[in-house]
């Protein structure tokens, strides 16, 4: 008797599957990591070779340690780093290249020579920025500068996707080419408005449409497992980007709901309905989930380094042996901190859009110590965060509450500090793996686990609250210094 859904959650650092049972409750997880390439100044690759294979890992993983076989998994779920780009061969199925991954900025030139004609219509079809972030600009550098790629592309060899769609073909032995609106939403080739992938922009790209896949809702058919994989063949019937899935896991079902999750990076994501609010401050429109054929929207504001910054303090600095240790070392801090880290090691996000800006750390005196950078380094994805409030609260959003998740939000200081500046409640959800439960709520609901949002609306539940304890002084005083910190690095 089938008793679990199996929720995929192929990230930027690690692969993970992660178990959970027809009430949304979590089972078990299993876990790989996998490597990191830089083989240039601001480009980011991933082997997808090693996404597949620790993707398999950790589902296998998480069966063994339930004793379980593929029986009992009713349907899969697949959530997935979003924008990074993989090409394949459709006859083989072997990548062409490493993966591209959405932090990478080696197109920034490419974009920045289309902006002035282009970043208008850009906009208007995609709601995106014309950024090196999108893939367009990744599927064209690798089709420019992978021996033989555009030839075979346009013979219709060749297959793109972003690594929802790649783990989709390989789970399916070949069978399946899809994605889902939310992950096509983030290519810069697809009009959100029309809700397909857009002509104009192929050939503005010098993209061939022959290698793109089928777009569907999120919760949907999306073909059966091979049984070679799992033991048995299993229905995918849900796929939805990392960062929709956790406003869905959320369940930010409502206008004006928002959630903002901190992983490698820091995305917040609002509600806007049925409706496309464009943004007058760089911040993008975007596909929040598609059901039934109806699409609900989303504005986002996206911070590239969050949690990545404490891993550089870790891996680079040597300042932690474990990012846990952060909170403590931070608690013994002043609370007027005066050192400002601006993590621009891949640029700037939103609302700034400097894929040229570089790290810089401000503010230090002969007093400034371990404990005060690593300090620095939390405070900075809370200072990020307060821009994108801001920058959202301008284009006519009002927020409430925020709701967070992610690695980073399990530390209590930067989500105390959060609730601080922000001036606002935020809220720490029960439920850790929330992206994943995202995945697996929209796979749940094609497969009639669930019936309606209601319902799950109705499970989400919250751990902690966190109120604000700071004064109007401090915001002002904490954030100014940031802002001087950010226009340095800008110049």
């Amino acid at each position: 008797m089938s008793k679990y859904i199996l929720a995929i959650d192929q990230g930027t650092t690690s692969s993970r599957a992660i178990l959970f049972d027809h009430n949304g409750n979590l089972v078990t997880v299993g876990q790989k990591e996998f490597k990191q390439y830089f083989p240039a100044n601001g480009w980011v690759e991933h082997d997808p070779e090693e996404i597949w294979q620790t993707t398999l890992s950790s589902c296998l993983t998480a069966l063994r340690k339930v004793n379980g076989t593929s029986k009992e998994i009713t349907c899969i779920g697949i959530t997935n780093q979003r924008e990074t780009t993989v090409i394949w061969d459709r006859r083989t199925g072997a990548p062409i290249h490493r993966a591209i991954v959405w932090q990478d900025r080696r197109t920034a030139q490419y974009c920045e020579s289309l902006q002035e004609k282009h970043a208008k219509i850009v906009k208007k079809k995609t709601g995106l920025e014309l950024d090196p972030y999108f893939s367009a600009s990744k599927i064209h550098w690798l089709l420019e500068n992978t021996p033989g790629a555009r030839k075979k592309a346009e013979a219709g060899q060749l297959a793109f996707g972003t690594i929802d769609t790649f783990l989709l073909w390989r789970l399916t032995a070949g069978k399946s080419h899809y994605t889902d609106a939310t992950n096509a939403s983030r290519t810069m080739l697809f009009n959100i408005k029309n809700q397909s992938w857009d002509q104009e922009l192929l050939d503005l790209f010098d993209i061939p449409e022959a290698i793109l896949p089928e777009v569907k809702d999120c919760a949907a058919d999306y073909g059966l497992t091979s049984k070679s994989l799992l033991g048995d063949s299993i229905r995918v019937t849900g796929i939805i980007g990392d960062q929709q899935a956790a406003a869905f896991g959320q369940c930010c079902f409502e206008p004006n709901a928002a959630k903002s999750t901190y992983g490698t990076g820091g995305f917040l994501l609002i509600n806007t309905g049925d409706s496309i609010v464009y943004s007058s401050n760089h911040l993008i429109s975007t596909v929040g989930y598609r059901l039934n054929g109806n699409t609900s929207y989303a504005i986002e504001g996206s911070i590239f380094m969050a949690g990545a910054t404490l891993q550089w303090l870790r891996d680079k600095l040597g300042l932690i042996k474990h990012v846990s240790e952060s909170e403590s070392l931070a608690r013994q801090t002043s609370d007027y901190l005066s050192v400002y880290l601006v993590p621009a090691f891949t640029g700037l996000g939103a609302p700034h859009w400097d894929p040229n800006a570089r790290a810089a750390l401000y503010g230090m005196t002969r007093d400034t110590g371990a404990n005060e950078l690593i300090t620095a380094g939390l405070m900075s994805t809370v200072y990020q965060t307060k821009d994108l409030v801001d920058a959202i609260t301008s284009d006519g959003a009002s927020l409430a509450t925020l709701r967070v998740d992610g690695g980073l939000a399990t530390n209590n200081y930067f989500t105390e500090k959060l609730a601080d500046l922000l001036n606002l409640e935020v809220y720490r959800p029960a439920t850790t793996e929330i992206t994943a439960l995202g995945a697996a709520y929209v796979a749940g609901l094609h497969a009639g686990i669930f019936s309606s949002l209601d319902e799950i609306g109705k499970k989400w539940e919250f751990e902690k609250k966190f109120i604000p304890q700071k004064n109007k002084e401090w915001r002002d005083k904490q954030h100014t210094g940031w802002k001087l910190a950010v226009q340095k690095t800008l110049v």
